[in-house]
């Protein structure tokens, strides 16, 4: 087969794409990842086959900040509207939904996609992929596969907070008079079909099937085909450090906020330094992962912590005892995938719903946004550190995610899925 690969361009959302597409190139398929010709680098260094598509845009997180200026205040924001649907049991209404997806549309899925469609329709037309797997927003690759008769899915970096809305939409939707059934994605996606000559159908919003890695236990799924696969951790090219080669004298805890953070605040959520004063006379090793930007911020160091601006967190979180971290979904999921408890810190978009699930599990704590306080942070390390629950618990959690299919094992059924909803050969 013939696999294309597409997202728009950053590394937390291209990166869950890898270890699939590895397996698939490993198994004799034919795979190419497309996106914005900046991002190229970033493909050939996973080893993978990048082709360039649309105009150079590298303004992502500057756009959002700007449509979402209340991402910047005191307290957590977590889900935009219409996204924060996917809550369980928030209640949303038709007017807040409807808006929130002319809002979304406007200022988030027109700004990533818009720049590659016309290339990518074009490549499409030209190579024939047989199955087209796209990132869960970047609905360009689901119009190249209507234009080029490819099958297509989506590939989620989280819970299917997508998926959940779109299912919640559609139900206040049909209870709409027919004055009032405005549909503002399906409505822009449709546009394309009359440019591109084919009919709207749903599955270009929600994909004809959907691979998640997301663990039973964290999942939230719309009614929808999903096919479950192992989360299999990958951050880019890295090295492992001679120091966390060796076994560490005292309980390691980490510390690690990802790099979206500082990208989209220009500054971490809460003081660092506030976090490692507090942490400073308890009997442990903390590893603190800090950007060099940020390194000059901190007054001081203290005797028992370490600061490093990088470290592979597979093999950082595997000596913890406890991992501190803004409940990301590649670093939730990593610290999970070695059965560590840990101590989420969240503050948007999905982070908040994915740190409630993850407490919800028994694994972790959560410490809301706004909240957060080197004291805070002090006694729910401790508590994670001295009740064995919270070990158990992620035991039962790491044993769940390995239970799952590895990505080399759904390579099969992706053929027979590509072969169902493409059964005509060109």
């Amino acid at each position: 087969m013939r696999i294309l690969f597409t997202t728009y361009p950053e590394k937390p959302i291209f990166q869950p794409m890898v270890p699939l597409a590895w397996a698939l190139r490993a198994a004799g398929h034919e795979v190419h990842v497309a996106t914005q010709p900046f991002f190229t680098d970033i493909i050939t260094q996973a080893g993978l086959t990048a082709v360039p598509v649309g105009r150079q845009a590298t303004d992502n997180w500057r756009r959002l900040t700007e449509a979402f200026p209340d991402r910047a205040s005191s307290e957590r924001v977590g889900l935009p509207e219409p996204y924060n649907a996917a809550y369980p049991g928030e209640s949303i209404g038709w007017a807040a939904m409807r808006d929130g997806y002319r809002h979304v549309l406007e200022i988030w899925h027109k700004q990533n996609n818009v720049p590659l469609i016309t290339d990518l329709v074009e490549f499409a037309r030209s190579w024939q992929p047989d199955l087209i797997i796209w990132e869960a927003t970047t609905y360009a690759g689901a119009i190249a596969a209507k234009v080029c008769g490819a099958a297509h899915a989506r590939l989620l970096w989280s819970v299917d907070i997508f998926g959940l809305t779109r299912d919640r939409y559609l139900q206040l939707l049909n209870g709409q008079p027919p004055s009032d059934r405005a549909d503002p994605l399906a409505e822009w996606l449709a546009a394309y079909g009359r440019k591109y000559g084919y009919d709207f159908s749903e599955d270009m919003i929600s994909g004809q099937f959907t691979i998640d890695h997301m663990p039973a236990s964290l999942r939230r799924n719309a009614d929808l085909h999903y096919l479950p696969m192992r989360f299999v951790p990958y951050g880019g090219a890295s090295v492992v450090p001679k120091w966390l080669c060796e076994p560490p004298k005292r309980r390691r805890v980490a510390l690690t906020l990802g790099t979206s953070t500082t990208e989209w605040f220009g500054d971490y959520t809460f003081s660092v330094q506030d976090a490692l004063d507090a942490l400073s006379d308890l009997d442990i090793e903390l590893v603190a992962t800090i950007a060099e930007s940020e390194q000059h911020k901190l007054s001081r160091v203290p005797d028992n912590t370490r600061i490093v601006s990088y470290v592979p967190l597979d093999a950082l979180a595997r000596t913890c005892s406890v991992v501190i971290n803004h409940a990301g979904p590649g670093t939730l999921l990593t610290t999970a995938l070695n059965g560590v408890p840990q101590l989420n810190v969240p503050w948007e978009f999905d982070e908040p719903m994915l740190a409630r699930l993850a407490t919800e599990q028994g694994c972790a704590l959560t410490i809301p946004g706004g909240r957060v306080t080197g004291a805070a942070i002090r006694e729910h390390v401790l508590q994670l550190l001295h009740e064995p629950a919270f070990a158990g618990r992620a035991a039962l959690l790491r044993d769940e995610m390995l239970a799952l299919p590895a990505p080399n094992q759904l390579v099969g059924e992706l053929a027979e899925l590509t072969a169902d909803h493409r059964p005509v050969k060109r």
